[in-house]
């Protein structure tokens, strides 16, 4: 007969794994690996929305990131938001993203995100998102991003993720999100 502690310890274990939210799957082309792609729901009537992704090169040279579509937007673009003497700016990619050898790129609010333009309808929670990422060297791969909410600041609800800018402790920033 099992004791009360492992008991609880086996029940908390499955708790766990039940309330465990679903990760977005890995899609695999050429050398790389891209997984946890996902996005924040949009409030009715925006025209923007961004997506998020983690991007590894398991192989022996660099490959880059060259083009984004998408059905749902009119555009969809590679950028970079970074801070520079207390001013944040946001650029596009326009000679795409680079994944080096044996790297991996996250893509992250805060940092390098694509960008989705006249949007044809408001992202919803819950829904997946179909994305084609062209690649110079693995060519074009189709993922999902998996939509959170509205405030959401990682895959499946995570609170700031490894290496995000958290606008919250900004001076000046109540909590912007893109």
């Amino acid at each position: 007969m099992k004791s009360l502690s492992q008991m609880l310890a086996c029940t908390f274990f499955l708790a766990i794994l039940v309330a465990a939210p679903a990760c977005a799957e890995e899609v695999k082309t050429g050398d790389l690996v891209i997984s946890q792609a996902w996005s924040r729901a949009t409030p009715g009537g925006a025209k923007i929305g961004g997506g998020y992704l983690t991007i590894e090169n398991r192989g022996p040279t660099p490959d880059r990131l060259i083009h984004c579509s998408g059905d749902i937007a009119g555009k969809v673009e590679v950028h970079e938001m970074s801070m520079k003497n207390g001013v944040m700016t946001m650029r596009p990619l326009d000679n795409g993203l680079t994944i080096e050898a044996g790297k991996t790129v996250k893509l992250a609010p805060g940092g390098f995100h694509l960008m989705l333009f006249d949007l044809k309808s408001p992202l919803k929670q819950g829904d997946k998102v179909p994305i084609t990422l062209e690649f110079e060297k693995a060519g074009k791969v189709m993922i999902s991003l998996d939509v959170g909410s509205l405030g959401a600041q990682g895959p499946a609800g995570a609170e700031n993720p490894p290496g995000q800018m958290d606008m919250k402790q900004m001076p000046g920033h109540s909590g912007m999100k893109m």
